[in-house]
């Protein structure tokens, strides 16, 4: 099940912050791309997250540098895809200056999370994941009958349907968490860090409360509630078609 977009309208101010967030992203990329491969390495070292040195409280910047690195045009682009979706809804439900604050603190929990589980590991932490997984935890609390935009693969073919976010998300979800539990206790040998997708996940799912503009998020159900069936939704959909 992938996302393409959703059909939550009912935004009213331009998600100014959202945009910046993937620019920088998209931006420290490309000039990954122009370093040669010893000097990426450095790069990473320098400014992932090393969970060996960040539990002993060394280089602490490095856990808001980390958010904006990406280690392949795969990870950037499912990290963006999902930020780019999700991410508007949750600025206009909270404001500019409090869902950056919100972003970046769903991050610190994403890392806190996965230091917890590997505070020895000298592999580092990259990647914007963490932090998208806390728009998402916001996301689903707020706009659980949101419909999200799917594609359904059914072996060589694929299906695009309407799919509730708590389905989609909720699913998404239980994935990081049977992951996360299936490398407890495993050799630490890099790769996905799915323990900073729950952890992220959960602190957006609480954090939103104290983040969330109540009438704001009225504003957007009751639009939502309005609209119908997607031939019915007004050319501000959201997302890539």
């Amino acid at each position: 099940m992938i996302p393409i977009g959703d059909e939550n309208a009912g935004t009213t101010i331009k998600p100014y912050v959202n945009w910046t967030l993937i620019g920088l992203c998209v931006l420290v990329f490309l000039y990954e791309l122009i370093l040669p491969p010893e000097r990426l390495d450095a790069f990473f070292f320098q400014y992932g997250a090393i969970p060996a040195q960040v539990s002993q409280f060394h280089d602490l910047y490095t856990v808001v540098t980390s958010m904006f690195l990406h280690g392949g045009w795969s990870h950037l682009l499912g990290n963006m895809l999902f930020l780019w979706i999700f991410g508007d809804n949750i600025e206009d439900a909270m404001g500019h200056a409090p869902y950056l604050l919100f972003y970046l603190l769903c991050g610190f929990a994403a890392a806190a999370l996965q230091i917890a589980f590997s505070p020895n590991s000298t592999i580092p932490l990259i990647g914007a994941s963490g932090a998208i997984s806390g728009v998402m935890g916001a996301y689903i609390v707020l706009f659980p009958k949101g419909k999200v935009r799917a594609i359904i693969l059914l072996g060589w073919f694929g299906q695009i349907l309407l799919v509730p976010a708590w389905v989609m998300i909720g699913l998404w979800f239980l994935l990081q968490l049977v992951s996360g539990f299936s490398t407890l206790g495993g050799e630490d040998m890099g790769g996905v860090a799915f323990w900073a997708h729950v952890g992220g996940f959960i602190a957006g799912a609480i954090l939103v409360f104290l983040f969330r503009d109540k009438d704001a998020v009225a504003r957007q159900n009751a639009v939502r509630e309005g609209l119908g069936s997607w031939q019915r939704m007004p050319a501000r959909s959201r997302g890539p078609y």
